[in-house]
């Protein structure tokens, strides 16, 4: 079928975008945290659980509602997340406890999340069979940069509006951004290929993947390889995202420098996704997956060492192999098993991500150097050390047969 005779794939990818950098806009929670512990004289941690109750059903809601994308399509499941994450984040707004942050910023917005951003990807990797890399790195790069687009738009409603208030214009201006975006996702048309391309043919003669259903999935020994490397991998980026700024501080930066750590972070992590989908179409996922977990080892077992300016350096490299893997897992995903059930079977490759969310942050407190303000090596090591075992499991990886 030619390309000509349906919508213009460009769309598809225009809708994501609006999307993901709406979604992405979850990453702002430290411009939260200290307007909520001041008005409310919660403690940090009780108020730090909000982000991580955020990110666990964010990755449970991808499992949810991939499935129903894969079953349904990505339009109505899409909007629906703009709905849960705009009436979550209003009902914030009328917060008293932190029960109810927990309930309606945690839960009803961290499903929304997941709702909305299982479907750019699923249906962006159908309408680019031949730029897989490249488009699912520019949809997750969207996530990471909603960050820099809403950090001083959040800040300038606290100053003005007060932080309650706040999380009710967000709601109404997320909530809008990912319905329109929902608009323009469609899947293609069965047996759609763009003009000029022609499926790969694989070593048994077949063209494409094959469609893998998530039972058969489970199956295969790559999904436990993917599965576990991913997870090592989104820990180390996690334990340095969420402790960039005490990172730098520790390393010698100012109270100011520190602070910048994590704006320089989250542009690495969006150029990662980017650039290194793009450079796995070129070179090949596992290969470039390789490149990115030695870069990512290397950096976290040498990160104790950087001081001064050098520290921004490191914590960004570490920032920039995270959004590769955030860009290439979905497209391994789709190169192993198929588009077909890509909606669930991503889902369960992303459950990675979410436990990793707990257990990089969770590794970095539970080996705190004792004495205040210095930095242990050992979460580091370990957590390097980690992303080593990742490379050996990606260098054994092999596209499955299907039975």
């Amino acid at each position: 079928m030619s390309e000509e005779k349906v919508m213009n794939r460009w769309l598809v990818v225009v809708g994501a975008l609006l999307i993901q950098i709406a979604l992405g806009a979850v990453y702002i929670w430290s411009v939260f945290k200290a307007p909520l512990m001041a008005k409310f004289h919660w403690e940090p941690a009780a108020t730090n659980l909000t982000f991580s109750i955020i990110i666990l059903l964010f990755a449970i809601g991808v499992v949810i509602f991939g499935k129903i994308q894969d079953k349904i399509g990505p339009r109505w499941v899409a909007t629906t997340g703009g709905i849960l994450l705009g009436v979550g984040l209003l009902l914030a707004s009328m917060t008293t406890t932190i029960g109810w942050l927990y309930i309606t910023f945690g839960v009803i917005g961290g499903l929304g999340i997941g709702a909305g951003y299982v479907c750019p990807l699923a249906t962006c990797v159908k309408w680019f069979p031949d730029k897989k890399g490249l488009i699912t790195g520019l949809a997750v790069a969207g996530f990471g940069g909603g960050a820099l687009v809403f950090t001083p738009v959040a800040k300038s409603l606290i100053a003005s509006k007060g932080v309650l208030d706040t999380f009710a214009y967000l709601g109404v201006i997320f909530g809008i951004c990912v319905i329109i975006g929902a608009q323009l996702l469609k899947n293609p048309p069965p047996g759609y290929k763009p003009a000029g391309w022609e499926p790969p043919v694989q070593a048994t003669g077949k063209t494409g993947a094959a469609d893998f259903s998530t039972g058969d999935m489970f199956k295969t020994a790559q999904f436990y390889f993917m599965w576990i490397s991913y997870l090592f991998g989104s820990a180390a980026g996690l334990m340095i995202i969420s402790n960039a700024l005490p990172i730098a501080q520790a390393q010698g930066l100012s109270e100011a420098l520190a602070a910048s750590a994590v704006m320089t972070v989250s542009v690495f992590n969006a150029a990662g996704r980017l650039i290194w989908g793009t450079v796995s179409d070129k070179v090949g996922r596992t290969k470039t997956l390789m490149i990115i977990f030695a870069l990512c080892g290397i950096t976290m077992i040498g990160l104790k060492a950087l001081t001064g300016t050098s520290i921004l350096l490191g914590v960004s490299l570490v920032g920039f192999c995270f959004g590769g893997f955030l860009a290439l897992y979905p497209s391994l995903t789709a190169d192993y098993y198929g588009t077909k059930f890509l909606g669930t079977n991503y889902g369960m490759m992303f459950m990675a991500y979410g436990i990793a969310a707990i257990l990089g942050p969770m590794l970095y407190d539970l080996m705190k150097s004792p004495a205040a303000g210095q930095l242990s090596a050992t979460p580091l090591i370990i957590s390097g050390v980690l992303c080593f075992v990742s490379l050996a499991l990606v260098l054994i990886l092999k596209p499955p047969a299907k039975a």
